[in-house]
């Protein structure tokens, strides 16, 4: 968890646990099980036992929410950036009390990132409704399969601002008529230098023309630390991750956000 964080499209992070499994192809080289490592072994696979906090780690987001408030503007906080909040194997009493917090917390922005966003349905509390006004439902797509097969699960769980994390992308995506039910496409290639798989930047560019195109918010987080540009690779300093975009293309040089749906501040 992190007031602060490096992560560009959000304020904060916060983990109501640690642990996960990999579950898709996007999982390959997941930066969090890297990170969870250094902590201790156990906290990832089928066999994982998840880490738990104390209460003053879930007091925290009440303390961003009254900051928000004072300050009159809106804070954004990515859940779980550790784990994934739709998870089968969480502890029972654990997303009961994240529902509780967000409701809580109504000056906050919860960016829900997800690979299962088949679970989600099942899941979300009894007073759901129509979605909780300040929470994003966002599912990570990294190709045109994932899109053709995730999509649909999306749009059949209500919420006010429904997004996607299209990274790692992975291959070229038509989004075709679900723009217009989507309000946020977050763009990006994989960083990670254990194995990164190459992302053409036209697969970006091509996400951000659609999205402008339909009037959907793009936010282009990275190219990754093997972009490729019209067949050759794309020139980047030595170990960048490809995250300044200064060191881009200026056609994918976009960071948009969605009009939020919360309370005022």
């Amino acid at each position: 968890m992190g007031d602060k964080t490096a992560i560009a499209w959000t304020d904060s992070t916060f983990n109501p646990v640690w642990g996960c499994m990999k579950v898709a192809p996007g999982c390959d080289f997941c930066y969090a099980e890297v990170w969870a490592s250094r902590f201790g072994a156990g906290m990832w696979g089928p066999d994982a036992v998840y880490r738990e906090f104390s209460d003053k780690h879930w007091n925290e987001p009440l303390k961003w929410n009254r900051r928000a408030a004072l300050e009159g503007r809106r804070h954004r906080v990515f859940c779980a950036s550790m784990a994934d909040v739709f998870d089968k194997r969480w502890p029972e009493h654990i997303r009961p009390r994240l529902w509780k917090l967000i409701k809580a917390t109504p000056s906050l922005d919860w960016q829900l990132v997800t690979k299962r966003i088949g679970n989600a349905s099942n899941m979300l509390p009894d007073d759901w409704g129509q979605g909780y006004p300040n929470v994003w439902l966002i599912p990570t797509i990294i190709n045109q399969e994932e899109a053709d097969r995730d999509l649909p699960k999306l749009f059949d769980v209500p919420a006010h601002i429904y997004g996607v994390s299209y990274e790692p992308a992975l291959g070229p995506v038509w989004w075709g008529h679900h723009l217009d039910r989507l309000h946020w496409i977050i763009g990006g290639g994989e960083s990670d230098q254990r194995g990164m798989r190459e992302c053409r930047i036209e697969w970006l560019e091509d996400t951000a023309r659609q999205c402008a195109e339909r009037g959907v918010a793009y936010f282009n987080k990275q190219i990754g630390a093997m972009p490729t540009h019209h067949g050759a690779p794309y020139p980047l300093p030595a170990r960048s991750k490809g995250d300044n975009p200064d060191e881009w293309p200026p056609s994918i040089r976009i960071r948009q956000f969605p009009a939020s749906q919360g309370a005022p501040a």
